[in-house]
């Protein structure tokens, strides 16, 4: 992709297409109910980032949900992941505004990669502080796992990372990618010039 991704106009989405994967990821994320639950079925404890719902046993069907937004571990995990979440979106946008326009600024593609180590961080900070403090704040009964909903927010931020890394090295080859260089042949016919 390096080589000819961008010239090529079918790769040059490939980029904005995994930040619009990230975002998808990040609301699955946000909106999921499976952060952390029980290891064994049936399930008497979910946990989203924003509450932490319990059955008394397992046969009752009425869910006993309590806001985790009470905490300040529970804040502090919500506004920096939806903090990153909401960079990586604006992200996002840039990212199809500069692949969009015939001559890539590849300043602005630099700049966009900056944005996604700082999305990374945040995310990260709530990625983190959400299992430490639940485990230390919040008697756990049972065997509880983290779960699904939980690593597709990780899943989100390692697609932020990589896609910081090219974002931030794609402008070292800025004349290969637009064809300023001369390529060089593989084989020679043995003459020297």
């Amino acid at each position: 992709m390096v080589r000819c991704g961008l010239a090529c106009w079918r790769c040059r989405w490939l980029l904005p297409l995994l930040l619009g994967l990230a975002i998808i990821l990040g609301i699955i994320a946000l909106s999921g109910r499976g952060w952390l639950e029980s290891a064994e079925q049936p399930y008497v404890r979910k946990a989203s980032l924003w509450s932490d719902c319990m059955k008394a046993n397992e046969n009752d069907l009425n869910w006993e949900c309590r806001s985790l937004m009470d905490y300040s571990w529970g804040r502090a995990s919500a506004a920096t992941y939806l903090v990153g979440f909401v960079i990586l979106c604006i992200c996002f946008c840039l990212a199809v505004i500069a692949f969009s326009i015939d001559i890539l600024r590849f300043n602005f593609v630099r700049g966009i990669g900056g944005l996604l180590f700082v999305v990374a961080a945040f995310q990260i900070i709530g990625l983190v502080i959400y299992p430490v403090m639940f485990v230390e704040d919040i008697p756990l009964t049972g065997s509880n796992m983290f779960s699904w909903a939980y690593g597709f927010g990780w899943a989100s931020t390692v697609i932020a990372i990589g896609c910081a890394f090219f974002f931030c090295c794609l402008p070292n080859w800025e004349d290969e990618v637009l064809g300023n260089i001369k390529p060089y042949p593989i084989y020679s016919s043995g003459e020297r010039v």
